[in-house]
């Protein structure tokens, strides 16, 4: 009794801020035990909130604390207000945040026609175009979601809360590309994701950041076009060949990350094999033939024909799809030595042998036959 006697009693005025406890919820409306009044303070359900709600118990329970404002002075209750409280506190806050730039969370109440809103003590609203940096067509498993926003556009007058996520995101990517530049060195081997590509190259996003692969970097041999050889979202490994941090440029090689094509070609071929290549250059010394992708060997001149030859030009010519003998093979110094004259004469000398078995078996006799005479003869 003592504590309640010393409780200053007042009669409150249309304006006032008071802070009471819930002592009673009823579907439309919510009691409050207003501290320093004889009069009960009454909340209706229009008061409660900046948003929608159904029942007065989504938003408050019994013994909850609230800060309200006094709408309406009665003869037995305070009509009170906690949206107005909330809205004034709310107010004073986003226009801090707001001269910061500062960032925080909110939680996603309600999808509406163009965007989404958010409970900031007033309605807060993020237009379907500041949500995120890409385009999203269903918002439907963003209710109830958390966000971190920043406001964007503030006006009291006209009760306007502009807030964006997506502001939030492309300030989180600058700050993370900035940070990979800074890591980043040239001579490093990473693995990325085509994200796009284009005629002139592919741009492949490592980390969070994109860096082009020029289409002369895309492969040890000619390419086309890029999508002949790679696709989007497809994993590869990426050399860094340079870094611009001032404009944020990222040169990239898919090439320089393979195994070279001389790699290991002493195990897939080797001296007095018999492969196909093409022929890629003719020079005045002989011809160069591709028998792998960026292996390229050299028949000299003295080896492109039986015959005598003034220039390789005379019996080959380029792109045309030819048979060689391997020579010689050195992985190291990259060079690999062909023949077309040494196959041309295996196969003369087969033609030969054929010849003359087939004039043996015309005269009816055996090959054995004809030695046991010519040795009687001798006797």
């Amino acid at each position: 009794m003592e504590e309640m006697n010393q409780v200053e009693v007042r009669a409150y005025e249309v304006g006032d801020t008071v802070k009471g406890q819930v002592t009673k919820v009823e579907d439309k409306q919510v009691f409050v035990d207003v501290e320093g009044s004889k009069l009960m303070g009454i909340i209706p359900i229009s008061e409660i909130s900046g948003l929608h709600i159904e029942k007065a118990s989504d938003a408050l329970s019994v013994g909850d604390e609230v800060v309200a404002k006094v709408k309406k002075v009665e003869d037995e209750a305070l009509i009170l207000s906690k949206k107005a409280a909330d809205a004034e506190k709310a107010w004073e806050d986003l226009e801090q945040k707001f001269a910061a730039g500062e960032t925080f969370t909110v939680v996603v109440k309600d999808i509406v026609k163009g965007g989404l809103v958010a409970d900031v003590g007033v309605r807060g609203f993020i237009p379907a175009s500041l949500v995120e940096t890409n385009f999203v067509e269903d918002f439907s498993d963003y209710k109830d979601r958390s966000l971190t926003v920043k406001v964007v556009e503030l006006d009291r007058e006209k009760n306007r809360v502009i807030l964006s996520h997506r502001a939030v995101v492309e300030e989180e990517e600058a700050a993370k590309k900035k940070a990979l530049l800074q890591s980043l060195e040239a001579g490093q081997v990473l693995e990325g994701t085509v994200e796009r590509i284009t005629d002139f190259g592919v741009f492949v996003n490592i980390g969070g950041v994109d860096g082009l692969v020029h289409i002369s970097q895309l492969a040890h041999t000619r390419v086309e076009h890029p999508s002949d050889v790679v696709e989007k979202g497809q994993k590869v490994k990426v050399k860094v060949l340079s870094v611009d941090r001032d404009n944020g440029r990222i040169s990239l090689s898919i090439k320089e990350a393979l195994p070279g094509p001389w790699e290991g070609i002493e195990q897939k071929i080797k001296e007095g094999d018999v492969v196909e290549g093409t022929v890629k250059r003719l020079v005045p010394f002989g011809a160069f033939v591709e028998v792998f992708p960026g292996v390229e060997g050299l028949v000299h001149i003295s080896q492109i024909s039986t015959k005598h030859i003034g220039t390789p030009h005379e019996v080959l010519k380029e792109g045309e799809q030819v048979k060689v003998k391997v020579l010689s093979v050195n992985e190291q110094e990259r060079r690999l030595s062909l023949s077309i004259r040494e196959l041309l004469e295996e196969t003369a000398a087969e033609e030969d042998y054929r010849e003359y078995t087939n004039t043996v078996e015309s005269t009816g006799f055996q090959l054995g036959e004809v030695i046991g005479e010519q040795l009687k003869k001798l006797k």
